[in-house]
């Protein structure tokens, strides 16, 4: 084992830690240096503009990009959940809901990567390894003093984003915390959670430390660098998931329930919160224009981010065509396709859960008198949909149904609109030679997630007024009513009931932001989805009706808010999950997923995780 080791580090972090530094500069010179082994070589350390390039490659590798932008071998098994109904491809998604094919097995959960070059999310300790070299020679850099504090800060909270992903699938991982040398590898088993966690606090104490001098500039062409409030929320979100049950389980035998973690975390979030609150952070009035903002400090909400453009070659992404419908030069990508669930999970327009409070549910007309964040985020049949400048363009989403003379072929009752560009012509939605799209920022942290994490620590440590404040302000940014129960929160009495709404807020404050696949797995709920069908629905047209007499110009005349009219026209149907599907089925240990055979083999003492297959290892001992 000691020797396979080495051997993999030689071909990963050896050649990472030598040459991938210099990815950024496309420079073959770069790559030729005599001295193989130097590190700490002036020419990287010892240069503002060298530095600043392997920091751009560096952001490049760890900043998310938009989720289903790049998704490597199996990797759908981290973004699959009850919010879409992408587990229905058969991919491995859909094995890791159980919903379909054989259940996952060891070699089945590829995160931590397998392979040994320096590409987006290629190999996770390659990541590491870029921000271990910075850290450890930028100290002795004869670059300003001031910038070597800027360049750390920036690192230490790269590190921690990595190290918390890796946590947060695995439980306890390697700790690499210096450059390798290939000859003499230190690496050495899995650290508990517990080291893990004490590690991503500190490199993020750190950061805010460095990130908080005024000279540090984050804006114009310096937008998307990290801040002393991006790693200020991270640090806190990090022990919001130390005291969360994934970590800290309520009534686990083998390991005490510590309440006083919470304490803790709920200390952070307030800092964070307050940090950002001076900073200028605030919610965006409009909840479905979050994302459409312009780029830049002009978006307030925005904590972490990775800039796009649709005008610089290969820095645009195609996610508005995987959300628009064809009709508007879109091919509708399934994970952006709403299950049942999520629908349901959106409250009446007082805040008030379906079946309670001043407004009827209508199963038929499933959009009306609901949160305004439903039709924020969806175009559901006969809705206005503005896109292409057309702001009274109308959608229509039952089978068959043509809109702008196209055939909508995906025949969705539902589609995502919350990351489409109302303003954005048909034609320049497909990325042709290197630019077009839309451009739109991934945000991968925005003030809204501070505030309900910040809610979770104070309703986990008995102040549900200051729970219920947060979650109060952002429904009344999403324009829920008042009503006779304070936007639904009236009603709530304990800290369990306030537990599951907050976990439902974020399932419809974050929908398809890649939060739920974490959500569920850190309160250990992912397991309680077992029983669950995966459904989504469809719009089917009535008899003696064909989709030609609508498309002819018949739905003119429909009245689709309805009921009787509606009716009359439409159907709105479960779609059958296709055969040999079953409903979802996820076993407990799944909490924490395991290495995968390659990492195992070859490592030093790394064994599989209790729960899989020859597993010993329990992330929560130490």
């Amino acid at each position: 084992m000691k020797e396979n080791i080495k051997v993999i580090l030689k071909r990963g972090l050896g050649i990472l830690l030598i040459s991938g530094m210099f990815v950024a500069c496309n420079d073959d010179d770069f790559f030729l240096l005599k001295n193989r082994n130097g590190l700490g070589s002036e020419v990287v350390w010892n240069s503002e503009g060298s530095i600043d390039m392997h920091l751009n490659k560096t952001y490049d590798n760890i900043i998310p990009r938009w989720p289903y932008q790049t998704v490597p071998d199996r990797f759908d098994i981290h973004l699959v959940s009850d919010e879409s109904y992408y587990a229905s491809n058969a991919g491995w998604g859909a094995r890791a809901m159980g919903v379909f094919g054989a259940a996952l097995t060891n070699h089945d959960v590829r995160y931590v990567g397998n392979l040994y070059n320096n590409n987006y999310l290629s190999n996770r300790y390659f990541d590491i390894a870029r921000c271990n070299n910075a850290i450890k020679f930028i100290p002795d850099s004869p670059i300003d003093e001031a910038r070597k504090r800027h360049f750390l800060g920036q690192y230490h909270t790269m590190r921690a984003m990595v190290y918390l992903e890796l946590c947060k699938v695995y439980g306890g991982v390697p700790l690499v915390l210096e450059p390798q040398d290939p000859a003499n590898i230190e690496a050495n088993g899995r650290a508990s959670a517990r080291q893990c966690f004490e590690v991503i606090v500190d490199d993020l104490t750190k950061a805010v430390d460095y990130l908080s001098d005024p000279d540090y500039v984050t804006t114009g062409d310096h937008w998307g660098r990290l801040t002393a409030e991006a790693a200020a929320s991270l640090k806190a979100k990090a022990l919001l998931y130390w005291s969360s049950p994934q970590f800290n389980p309520v009534s686990d035998p083998k390991h005490s329930y510590d309440a006083a973690r919470w304490q803790t975390a709920l200390e952070a979030n307030k800092t964070a919160y307050d940090l950002c609150i001076a900073k200028g952070h605030r919610l965006v009035p409009e909840y479905g224009n979050i994302f459409r903002i312009a780029p830049g400090a002009s978006n307030p909400e925005t904590i972490i981010s990775r800039p796009y453009s649709n005008s610089r070659q290969n820095r645009g992404h195609d996610e508005e065509r995987k959300n628009r419908p064809t009709s508007e030069a879109g091919a509708p990508f399934i994970g952006y396709r709403a299950t049942l669930k999520l629908l349901q999970a959106y409250p009446m327009k007082d805040g008030s859960p379906i079946g309670e409070g001043n407004y009827a549910y209508d199963e038929v007309l499933f959009w009306k008198d609901r949160d305004p964040r439903f039709t924020a985020t969806f175009a559901h049949n006969g809705s206005v949909y503005p896109l292409s400048s057309n702001n009274n363009r109308i959608q229509w989403n039952y089978q068959g149904a043509i809109n702008n003379g196209v055939t909508e072929s995906a025949n969705w009752a539902v589609y995502t609109k919350k990351f489409t560009t109302p303003g954005l012509a048909a034609a320049t939605v497909p990325i042709q030679n290197g630019v077009g799209g839309s451009g739109m920022d991934w945000i991968e942290m925005r003030f809204a997630e501070v505030m309900l994490n910040y809610a979770e620590c104070a309703n986990e440590t008995g102040d549900m007024a200051t729970a219920k404040r947060l979650v109060r302000e952002i429904r009344q940014r999403a324009g829920i009513e008042a009503g006779s129960n304070d936007y639904g929160l009236g009603t709530i009495g304990s800290p369990a009931q306030m537990r599951d709404l907050i976990l439902n807020e974020r399932m419809i404050e974050f929908a398809f932001e890649n939060k739920r696949n974490s959500d569920l797995r850190r309160t250990r709920r992912w397991h309680l989805l077992s029983g669950e069908p995966l459904e989504t629905i469809q719009i089917i047209v009535n008899d003696p009706f064909t989709a030609a007499n609508l498309n002819s110009g018949v739905r003119e005349t429909i009245d689709i808010n309805n009921k009787e009219s509606y009716e009359t026209y439409f159907t709105t149907v479960v779609l059958p999950q296709p055969n040999g599907y079953g409903v979802i089925n996820i076993p407990e240990y799944h909490n924490f997923y395991t290495f995968h055979n390659d990492f195992v083999w070859r490592g030093v003492n790394i064994y599989p995780t209790i729960g899989w297959e020859g597993g010993t290892f329990d992330p929560l001992d130490n």
